[in-house]
């Protein structure tokens, strides 16, 4: 489908979108708005049919039709009644985005598709700059429709390709985007049931939500399965604007009609305010990597740490309910680092959970990021026995040409069900895991070690304190020759 490249060539002449993060930005709330106008015109037909009076969400002025794509008898764009140039541009900025805004303050609550329409006009603003590609936008926008499943299926795949652009894209668009064939391996092997509730506190692009929900839907057999994953299954909460729009248009794209994402800062919330209510039997995450939390923000964690990631590691603990399964990314340094918060961390999820397996994943698969990552899948409410490593070797260099993909992560799931041995697997016995430190460095005992690669700038160095050296010891010998 042209129609994205069609929207992005339209946005790429606008002084006001510089980027592929501009531009997804900008394509999400046109979007969300003609989502939900189909979503109001299937709602009507509806209720048609059951003899109901159906009131529309969005008063007459501002619904798609009249002022998006007003059309004439002939169902073709009425040039008469469309704005255009400096008079639509005013209509979205001044009475538009102001009037969808309110909605927050209408909703009766959060997980209303009224609150979503108030949360997301809150947290962006229209970036187009000219009217007339707004209009080329409005219009590429129109041929788009949202009314089936098999419509929806097929622009969620269109906006996961624009999601991964962004994630190559710079500006910190890395973190956005989780490669789906790890997403997909991680969800398969934790293996979220119907009845489960699946919660991810750095939810991003809701990768992790969107893939439990196609996951799940495969085994959904009723009427009332269906209501459970649309309406009590997937919750989420994002700290970043951009992310929330764009974590909220990707379920809704997938099928998940007003999805229970929050605009919040997960780690504001103190540990010791979680109740059981306030807990999930399944998280599956991607914690930001690298960050640093202010010293207030630690103040809400028993592990006192300004990694960002270590501090979300103990806020997903403590979500989950005993016996909750998690599927976690985080960086390989977790394992080994020598610092107290990491050797407190490691013990906790040792001795409060069952820490069952390791996934050791190759350099490159985020692409961009420059960090090696594992994956942590644990079970919490007994001791971790038994720790199940796979080492994952795809046999190639990994990057933007050769991207991680759905084979390599294969093995990988089929043994992951009986921890069965490898040449890139292994189990290593609680017991032996040494209790000053709580190491658990990946070292895979089927393969000899490999001497890692030594930074060139080094090499250098000590060649030239060698010749250094040699041309001392030739002075002190032509010295004793004179």
């Amino acid at each position: 489908m042209k129609v994205f490249r069609n929207i992005d060539d339209a946005l790429w002449k606008d002084p006001g979108c510089t980027s592929e993060l501009d531009y997804t930005e900008q394509t999400s709330w046109i979007l969300f708005l003609k989502y939900l106008d189909d979503l109001e015109t299937v709602k009507q037909m509806e209720a048609v049919l059951q003899g109901k009076k159906y009131t529309p969400i969005i008063e007459a002025k501002y619904r798609w039709p009249v002022w998006a794509c007003p059309k004439d008898a002939n169902g073709k764009l009425d040039h008469h009644k469309a704005l255009s140039g400096k008079d639509l541009v005013e209509f979205v900025n001044q009475q538009l985005f102001p009037y969808l805004k309110g909605f927050k303050q209408k909703a009766t609550g959060p997980n209303t598709i009224e609150y979503k329409i108030g949360e997301i006009f809150s947290e962006i603003s229209n970036r187009v700059q000219s009217g007339y590609t707004l209009r080329d936008v409005l219009e590429h926008v129109d041929a788009l429709h949202f009314r089936s499943q098999e419509e929806k299926h097929e622009l969620s795949h269109l906006y996961e390709a624009k999601i991964k652009n962004m994630g190559n894209a710079g500006r910190n668009g890395g973190e956005y985007y989780t490669p789906r064939p790890l997403i997909k391996a991680i969800v398969q092997v934790v293996d979220p049931q119907i009845g489960d509730t699946v919660y991810d506190g750095a939810v991003g692009s809701a990768g992790f939500l969107c893939e439990a929900f196609d996951h799940m839907s495969a085994k959904a057999k009723s009427t009332s399965d269906h209501k459970t994953l649309q309406e009590k299954t997937f919750f989420g909460k994002e700290k970043k604007s951009l992310a929330y729009v764009i974590g909220i248009m990707n379920m809704i794209l997938h099928g998940i009609e007003a999805p229970n994402i929050i605009h919040t800062n997960t780690l504001a919330e103190n540990l010791g305010d979680i109740q059981a209510k306030d807990q999930y039997n399944v998280v599956l995450a991607n914690p930001p990597f690298g960050g640093k939390e202010r010293p207030e923000v630690q103040q809400n964690f028993p592990i006192k740490t300004g990694e960002t990631a270590f501090l979300f590691l103990q806020h997903f603990i403590k979500s989950m309910k005993a016996g909750g399964r998690a599927g976690i990314v985080i960086k390989n340094t977790f394992l080994s680092n020598t610092d107290n918060a990491s050797i407190s961390l490691r013990r906790k999820l040792l001795e409060d959970c069952d820490l069952h397996t390791i996934l050791d994943m190759p350099g490159g698969t985020f692409q961009g990021a420059g960090v090696k990552t594992v994956v942590l899948f644990f079970e919490k409410g007994r001791p971790t026995r038994r720790i199940w490593y796979y080492q994952l070797d795809p046999g190639r260099n990994m990057g933007k040409t050769n991207p991680l993909n759905e084979a390599d992560m294969a093995e990988f799931v089929r043994l992951a069900k009986t921890k069965g041995e490898s040449a890139n697997s292994w189990s290593v016995d609680a017991s032996a895991v040494k209790t000053d430190t709580y190491d658990l460095s990946v070292k895979n005992p089927n393969r000899a070690e490999e001497a890692p690669l030594r930074d060139p700038k080094t090499i250098l160095h000590e060649m030239r304190d060698l010749d250094a050296k040699t041309k001392g010891l030739l002075d002190n010998i032509m010295a004793l020759l004179k």
